[in-house]
């Protein structure tokens, strides 16, 4: 999309959401967010603050320091410079004034902060000119987490090779277990690493690989040194994410869960299938929503995951949000199912992707967690991507 349709969009958001107009800041690159609408070149020269004043009728305004005049170049709008602070209040007054309410990059009480990307201060400076600031989150992903074609394809295709990963992992685990060859939760992940660059992807982190009780830490991370081994009879969680390594490319995220050898225990099987069915839960009501061409919530679906586990009596146990938005980095900015972490009243919307990752943890035992992606595409057709587990992967 280029500036003139992305300007054009952002005005008739703010009009319909009834806005005077969308005061983007920006200071040291604080806020990504807004380089992300106005597609900011990488290492671009931004060391003073900058404001872009986006009204709902009528021509933007570009405020600059006069040492860098260039911050928005090519983009619409009247330039007006300033050197001081004093000057900077100036020029601020004079464009807000009979302003009544604008959006910025922050979320009230800190409610979402994927969002707050304006300090306190910047706030305060802002009404003080007598204008309400309200959040800009409502309808900022239809610029940050929206994708075009090219990216849902490489979204896809991302899914679809960490698919492939992981059973080709459990078969790579089994051999070792066969040859009697030691192998350690960080070896595991080392071969995960390897194989996600040589088929040119990338990731951000490392992938998390837990064993037995290691499983049931949501964000265990094993090291060279403190890494258990993984042996006959071990419940193992891989929990894999990378993107194509192309500029623009969308990450894709799963979790699956393995047992070496031919029979999982009683008391796993069970956590297993309440986690499933929860997963289920949220996606289901994803698609009955669209399929009804009405709206729904990310904290909505991720109640109806909870709900799920919540009735089986593992609530206290589901310890983190059911999913997380994707974009061109693995946490995105758009709405995530959360109403544990977050009350996130943020609607899924088409074009856009995010996991859907359910988990019981049980310290000392273990931890099933079952994670697959769900796109919506522009249509309003929603797909499940990464694939899914029906049951524990009995590798050897």
């Amino acid at each position: 999309m280029n500036r003139e349709a992305r300007l054009k969009q952002a005005q008739e958001i703010l009009r319909r959401q009834k806005l005077d107009g969308w005061l983007i800041f920006d200071f040291h690159c604080s806020n990504d967010l807004a380089h992300q609408f106005l597609g900011s070149s990488k290492g671009a020269l931004t060391t003073r603050r900058f404001f872009y004043w986006i009204p709902a009728e009528g021509t933007p305004v570009r405020i600059l320091h006069q040492i860098e005049p260039l911050s928005l170049q090519g983009w619409p709008g009247e330039i007006k410079t300033y050197l001081s602070w004093q000057s900077l209040h100036e020029v601020l007054a004079s464009v807000l004034k009979g302003k009544k309410k604008i959006a910025m990059e922050f979320s009230p009480k800190c409610a979402i902060p994927y969002v707050s990307k304006v300090d306190g201060g910047t706030l305060d400076l802002v009404r003080s000119f007598g204008v309400e600031v309200v959040s800009s989150g409502d309808f900022l992903p239809y610029f940050t987490a929206v994708m075009d074609e090219e990216q849902i394809k490489t979204h896809v295709e991302a899914g679809e090779f960490l698919d492939q990963l992981v059973k080709k992992t459990w078969e790579w685990i089994a051999k070792n277990l066969k040859e009697e060859k030691k192998i350690t939760e960080h070896d595991v992940v080392q071969k995960l690493l390897q194989e996600i660059d040589e088929n040119g992807y990338v990731t951000e982190e490392i992938p998390i690989v837990g064993v037995n009780a290691n499983s049931g830490d949501p964000h265990y991370l094993p090291t060279p040194d403190g890494s258990l081994e993984v042996r006959k009879g071990n419940f193992v969680l891989i929990d894999v994410w990378c993107k194509k390594n192309n500029e623009r490319s969308i990450f894709a995220d799963i979790t699956r869960v393995g047992f070496a050898g031919p029979h999982p225990s009683e008391k796993q099987k069970k956590v297993f299938q309440i986690v499933r069915d929860a997963q289920k839960a949220a996606i289901d009501l994803i698609r009955e929503r669209y399929a009804q061409k009405k709206p729904v919530a990310g904290w909505e679906a991720d109640e109806a995951c909870r709900e799920v586990i919540r009735k089986a009596g593992y609530d206290k146990y589901f310890t983190h949000r059911t999913g997380h938005s994707i974009e061109e980095h693995l946490h995105g900015s758009g709405a995530h199912l959360d109403n544990l972490e977050m009350h996130d009243v943020r609607h899924l919307l088409p074009g856009t992707c995010f996991s859907v990752e359910p988990g019981i943890y049980l310290p000392d035992e273990f931890g099933i967690r079952l994670e697959s992606d769900v796109l919506i595409d522009h249509q309003g057709k929603v797909h499940v991507t990464g694939g899914e587990q029906d049951e524990i992967t009995c590798f050897l």
